[in-house]
């Protein structure tokens, strides 16, 4: 009992961060003080969003061959629990095009990355970054264009893609960016978790029930589909337990702040988004410590 009261309480450290950029934006919706949610959704999606992706690949030690192994891996995960989720949606009557971002794709950025350093230490916090980032960009090109408000116009031409292929080249040819580049690139991309944090508050200081109640069935979609078909598939792959413990940890997360970001700026559904981002939140860290058991997490004093 104390190793999983303490448990909890490291797991709520954690999650402590987002959770005040979170309160803020509740307070500012409270208070009705000015706010442009559509501002907030363009700035995030072409140009800190970009930015965090760029400095993530250029920056990250693991070598190119890892990368790439890593990276056809991430792909194939999230492709499978997009299908599944998918028909799950369909089978629901649910909106399959409007929801299938939320469902499908996990919070791999701000409580993924610390998750996996708290479960699998240096080794699984590597992995996890090249997780994240092809995560960032199938969701920002791909993914994105499912959206009904999404044309396929320009697809080629979104700045995640464009900063993306950008660092694919600067590690390719092994160029050297200035300082101040780098720390240029690494400031505007800090801006984007906080920035969504504080919108989705924002969103939630006025959600109907509505759109709690449907969301609830998106989020556990997000939880039970992402665990199930990511440990299938890894264990069909035959991966070491500790790659298979980063993957399916990542793809158990809950649902990402991005996509509540693209359902309101692309869709009427931003209220549903909204809600499954706080259910499956709230979901993953109570059962936290149960999901890290079932992925082999090392954890001590267990």
């Amino acid at each position: 009992m104390p190793a999983l009261f303490a448990f909890y309480l490291s797991t709520l450290v954690l999650l402590a961060p987002m959770l005040t950029c979170v309160g803020v934006g509740l307070y500012w919706g409270k208070r009705q003080l000015p706010f442009s949610a559509n501002f907030l959704a363009l700035l995030v999606t072409s140009v800190s969003t970009p930015a965090l992706v760029f400095h993530t690949l250029v920056t990250t030690e693991l070598d190119n061959a890892v990368l790439l192994e890593l990276g056809g891996l991430s792909v194939l995960v999230l492709f499978v629990c997009a299908v599944v989720c998918g028909i799950a949606l369909y089978l629901l009557r649910l909106p399959v095009r409007a929801l299938l971002q939320t469902a499908a794709f996990p919070n791999s950025g701000n409580l993924g990355l610390p998750m996996s350093m708290l479960a699998f230490g240096p080794d699984g916090f590597s992995a996890a970054i090249v997780f994240f980032a092809v995560c960032a960009f199938v969701q920002n090109t791909i993914g994105v264009r499912t959206l009904p408000g999404a044309g396929a116009a320009g697809a080629w031409r979104s700045p995640v893609l464009i900063a993306s292929v950008l660092a694919v080249l600067v590690r390719v040819f092994d160029a050297s960016l200035p300082g101040w580049a780098l720390e240029s690139v690494q400031l505007l991309g800090s801006l984007t978790v906080p920035l969504m944090l504080i919108s989705l508050g924002y969103a939630l200081s006025s959600i109907p029930m509505s759109g709690m109640r449907t969301g609830s069935v998106v989020a556990m979609l997000r939880l039970v589909v992402g665990f199930a078909t990511t440990w299938a598939v890894t264990w069909a792959l035959g991966l070491s337990a500790t790659l298979q413990g980063v993957m399916v940890l990542q793809m158990t997360m809950p649902c990402a702040v991005l996509s509540y970001m693209f359902a309101t700026r692309y869709t009427d559904k931003g209220e549903i988004s909204a809600g499954a981002v706080l259910v499956s939140t709230v979901a993953f860290l109570l059962l936290s410590p149960l999901i890290l058991v079932l992925v082999g997490a090392p954890i001590s004093g267990w």
